[in-house]
C-alpha cells in the first residue's frame, strides 16, 4: 500500500509518529495547537456577544426614561449641596463604616460611636452636635470659621489620613456590606482631600442611585401600565423630584441603593408578569435580591412579596410548559437569590454566633413580648385604632403626624419644617389624585381583576416592609420616643407611588389626562423647590 493518503482529493504524506504519542504531550496541562488562542476567541466573541446584547437593551430604553433619571440625578446633588455634612440622619455612622472597611478591609466590630479621629474633628468644626434637631442654630458660615476648619482638615489629613480604623460605626454596624463598599471608591478618591471632600464625593454616588430608581419607576410603569404613554414621564418625573427622595439620595445613606433596587424589582417582576418568566429574567430577579440582601436589613420585608412572585410565575409557566421546564427555569434564579442568606447563616454557624445574626436578637426580643400587643402596635401605626385595642400612640395620629407629615416636609433629623400650610395644600392633591386613580381603576375594574396575582405580589412588598418597618419600631417602644419609623424606611415603594399617578393621569380621561399630568408634575417641582429653599433658610438663613 502506498506510503501517501488521500485528504480532499490531494495526495499528503502520512506523518509518522508514535503510537503512544498524543497531543499535548510534550508539555503537562497543554492542549491541541491553537487551543489556547481558540479558547481566548472564544471568551473574546462571547464577551462582544454580552456587550452587544447590553447596547441593545439600553437602546430600547425610551429617551424619556434617560430624561427622567438624568433629573434625578441633578436633583439629589441640588439636595447634596445644600444639605451641611451630617446633617442627615445616621450619616455619620454610615460615613464611619466606610472608612473602616475603606482602611482595614474589615467590617466594622463596634455599634459605638467612637469614630475616627478625622471624622470626630469635622463634627466638633462644623458643631454638628450643636446644629442637629435645634432649629436655631444654623451651621457655620463665617469666614473665619470657614478658614478654621479648612486648616483643621488638611492638618487632618496629614496626621490621620493613613491611620488604622476603630471598628465602630454606630447604628449601621449591623448592615450589609455592599453599599459601604460601593462607596469606598469615592472615599478613596478624595482620600487627599480629607472628610468633606470624601462625603461630597461619596454624596455623588447616592445621587446616581436615585437616577436609577427614577429610570426604573419609569420603566416599571411603562410594564404596568403600558396603554398611557404620557403617565409613563409624568410618573418618571415626580417620582425624580420628590424630595423626600432626593434628601436621602443626596447624603450618603443605604437606603438610596435600597430605592433603587426596590424600583428595579418592581420592573422586572411586571415584565415577567406581562411577556412571561424568562430564564433571563429569573437571573435578573435572583440577583437583585441577592443585590437587596446585601444592601440594607429592610430588603427582608420585600423578600416575602418576591417569593410570592417567583411562585406565581413559576406556577403559569408550569401550566403552559411543564414542572420540569419551570423548575429548569427557576433554580437558577432562586439560588442565586438565596446565596447571600446561606453564607451568611453558614458564617455565623462556623463563628458560633446566632444562626441570623443580628436578627436572631432581635426575632428573640420580639417574642419575649407579646404578640398580640405587637400586632396591635404595627395597626395603629398605619390605620386607625381598632375598638379594644390599647392606646399606644396617645393624642398622636401617626397616619397624619408621621407619616403624611414626614414624607410632605421633614427634612435632616427632622427639624427642618414646612409651614403647616403647605400640609392643607398637600392633601388637597393626595386627594384629588387618589380619586382620580380610583376612578381609573373603577373604569378599568375587569382588567384588573385578571392581574390579581400581579397585584397580590405588589402588596405583599408593601405589607411585608410596613410591617418589618413596624415590628423594628416596636422592639423599642415605649421606652424610647425615637422608636418611631422614620418616613424614609418606605421610599423603597416608591414605585408604587408612580403606578398611582400614572393611574391619576388615566382617570382624567384622554381629554384632560395630559394637563392633569402636567399638573402634577409642576406641583411635584414646587413642592421640591420649596423643600430645599426651606432647607437652605433653616441652616444658612
Amino acid at each position: 500500500m502506498s506510503a501517501r493518503r488521500r485528504t480532499g482529493g490531494r495526495a499528503r504524506p502520512a506523518t509518522a509518529r508514535p503510537a503512544t504519542a498524543r497531543p499535548g504531550a510534550g508539555r503537562a496541562g497543554a492542549g491541541p495547537p491553537g487551543a489556547g488562542r481558540a479558547g481566548a476567541g472564544r471568551v473574546g466573541v462571547a464577551t462582544r456577544d454580552v456587550a452587544r446584547r447590553v447596547r441593545q437593551a439600553l437602546a430600547r430604553v425610551p429617551t424619556a426614561a434617560w430624561l427622567c433619571a438624568l433629573v434625578a440625578c441633578v436633583n439629589a446633588v441640588s439636595w447634596s449641596l445644600v444639605t451641611p455634612p451630617f446633617q442627615v440622619p445616621d450619616e455619620q455612622a454610615h460615613f464611619a463604616y466606610v472608612e473602616e472597611l475603606a482602611r482595614t478591609q474589615r467590617l466594622p466590630s463596634s455599634s459605638t460611636q467612637d469614630y475616627a479621629p478625622d471624622e470626630v474633628l469635622a463634627l466638633e468644626e462644623l458643631e454638628v452636635g450643636r446644629v442637629s434637631f435645634q432649629p436655631e442654630h444654623g451651621t457655620i458660615a463665617s469666614r473665619a470659621q470657614q478658614r478654621k476648619l479648612a486648616r483643621d482638615i488638611a492638618r487632618a489629613v496629614s496626621a490621620f489620613g493613613s491611620s488604622r480604623g476603630v471598628g465602630a460605626a454606630g447604628d449601621a454596624a449591623s448592615e450589609p456590606p455592599l453599599y459601604y463598599a460601593l462607596e469606598a471608591i469615592p472615599y478613596e478618591l478624595g482620600a487627599g482631600g480629607g472628610v468633606l471632600d470624601q462625603l461630597a464625593l461619596m454624596r455623588l454616588l447616592s445621587a446616581v442611585f436615585a437616577g436609577l430608581t427614577a429610570l426604573f419607576a419609569f420603566l416599571f410603569v411603562r410594564e404596568a401600565l403600558p396603554a398611557s404613554r404620557v403617565s409613563w414621564t409624568v410618573a418618571g418625573l415626580a417620582v425624580a423630584v420628590m424630595p423626600a427622595l432626593g434628601s436621602i439620595s443626596g447624603a450618603v445613606n443605604p437606603e438610596a441603593m435600597l430605592c433603587a433596587v426596590a424600583a428595579a424589582l418592581f420592573y422586572c417582576l411586571a415584565r415577567a408578569f406581562r411577556r412571561g418568566l424568562t430564564r433571563r429574567g429569573a437571573l435578573a430577579i435572583g440577583a437583585l435580591t441577592a443585590v437587596g440582601f446585601l444592601t440594607k436589613l429592610n430588603f427582608l420585608g420585600l423578600a416575602p412579596g418576591v417569593a410570592l412572585g417567583l411562585a406565581l410565575l413559576s406556577g403559569r409557566m408550569g401550566r403552559e410548559a411543564g414542572a420540569r421546564h419551570a423548575v429548569r427555569v427557576l433554580a437558577p434564579g432562586l439560588a442565586l437569590a438565596a446565596s447571600p442568606v446561606c453564607v451568611y447563616v453558614a458564617i455565623n454557624v462556623l463563628s458560633h454566633h446566632h444562626t441570623l445574626g443580628f436578627s436572631s436578637g432581635a426575632l428573640a426580643a420580639t417574642y419575649k413580648r407579646s404578640l398580640a400587643g405587637e400586632a396591635s402596635y404595627i395597626w395603629q401605626l398605619y390605620l386607625p385604632r381598632l375598638p379594644g385595642m390599647g392606646v399606644d400612640f396617645g393624642d398622636i395620629s401617626p397616619l397624619r403626624d408621621l407619616w403624611f407629615r414626614g414624607l410632605v416636609g421633614e427634612y435632616g433629623f427632622e427639624d427642618t419644617f414646612l409651614p403647616r400650610w403647605v400640609d392643607t395644600v398637600a392633601a388637597v392633591a393626595v386627594a384629588a389624585i387618589l380619586a382620580l386613580a380610583a376612578r381609573a381603576a373603577f373604569v378599568r375594574a375587569r382588567a384588573l381583576a385578571r392581574r390579581a396575582g400581579e397585584l397580590a405580589v405588589y402588596a405583599a412588598m408593601a405589607v411585608g416592609l410596613l410591617v418589618l418597618v413596624g415590628a423594628s419600631s416596636y422592639l423599642s417602644f415605649p421606652a424610647e420616643a425615637a422608636g418611631f419609623p422614620e418616613p424614609r424606611y418606605v421610599l423603597p415603594l416608591v414605585a408604587l407611588l408612580a403606578a398611582a399617578l400614572a393611574l391619576a393621569v388615566r382617570g382624567a380621561g384622554r381629554r384632560w389626562g395630559a394637563a392633569a399630568g402636567a399638573l402634577i408634575v409642576v406641583l411635584f417641582i414646587a413642592h421640591d423647590v420649596f423643600s430645599q429653599l426651606q432647607v437652605i433658610a433653616r441652616y444658612y438663613g
